[in-house]
């Protein structure tokens, strides 16, 4: 069977990235390759579905890697002496060769994320290698947190453009548009999410940015609900609605402290309105915020005091 009877995988042959091996050719192609770039070795048989299942996902992975490795097949059937001096009992059976040496492998049809994330962590760090998309999220997240969305929305694309079904980084630009007022650009953004990943934590996050940059907007001018509590520290509409001013004007702490305030005159006010917005601001700030580590700490101390 050729490749292209296998997986139609012909034209990614011709790159040299993906070919076929055979026993005489095995240590050129694998342990002497495999001391320039990591080499990935799979295992297969025509009979094998779960191999005609694999074959796409990862020669898909290999391509996306763009050269930081290599992939060579081997038929067991036509070839079983180096499948046996391995140990191979179960198909498909992908290891990976580093340096002239098994490294990591893994068997079974896996799902393309996780074939990803083998070869991304197989490739760390290496000299002249791209970035992996982990490594590209990270960096994005750095670039957002130091002010700059518009450059933290250029690598959040390109990771969409390698991968368009990426949550993080579909949540990530939406983020980026948030934070630069482009609320409707969000939204579209997040619409490309699928319904079954709307649950996903950094997507939620984002929608409640999304919501509290709305509530602010139907609010007055944070002087004016600042001289309305001034005037009444009692009437608390005005302090929630400052809160939630103060958010979107950037002012976490401040924001914070007028919600506890509430809860701490007056818990049951609007329902359990000041802890329920109080936890909508956590959600919408992420976990790791300092804002929300103080918050959390400050409200548990009100609520079990």
């Amino acid at each position: 069977m050729t490749i292209m009877e296998q997986g139609g995988a012909a034209p990614q042959a011709a790159s040299g990235l993906i070919k076929e091996t055979t026993t005489q050719s095995f240590v050129k192609d694998v342990i002497e390759e495999s001391k320039h770039q990591p080499v990935l070795i799979d295992f297969w048989a025509p009979w094998c579905g779960p191999c005609r299942t694999l074959t796409p996902i990862i020669e898909k992975a290999v391509m996306a890697a763009k050269g930081r490795v290599k992939l060579v097949k081997m038929n067991i059937d036509e070839h079983p002496d180096i499948p046996g001096q391995m140990g191979i009992q179960s198909i498909p059976a992908v290891i990976a060769f580093v340096d002239g040496r098994p490294a990591d492998g893994f068997m079974g049809a896996v799902p393309e994320s996780q074939v990803t994330a083998f070869i991304d962590k197989l490739t760390a760090g290496m000299p002249g290698a791209e970035p992996t998309v982990a490594e590209l999220l990270k960096e994005a997240e750095t670039i957002l947190a130091e002010g700059d969305a518009a450059g933290a929305a250029a690598v959040y694309a390109e990771v969409i453009a390698a991968d368009a079904a990426s949550i993080p980084a579909l949540a990530g630009l939406a983020k980026c548009y948030v934070a630069t007022g482009a609320l409707e650009q969000a939204k579209q953004t997040l619409e490309l999410v699928p319904a079954a990943k709307r649950e996903d934590a950094a997507v939620k996050a984002v929608q409640a940015a999304i919501d509290l940059v709305e509530q602010a907007a139907a609010l007055g001018p944070v002087t004016e609900l600042e001289q309305k509590v001034a005037a009444n520290p009692l009437d608390h509409q005005a302090r929630f609605d400052l809160a939630i001013a103060l958010n979107a004007a950037g002012q976490r702490p401040e924001a914070t402290s007028h919600l506890l305030e509430i809860v701490k005159r007056d818990r049951k006010w609007n329902e359990d309105g000041a802890r329920k917005q109080l936890i909508q601001f956590f959600e919408a700030w992420g976990p790791t915020d300092e804002a929300t580590l103080d918050g959390r700490k400050r409200l548990s101390t009100i609520l079990f005091s």
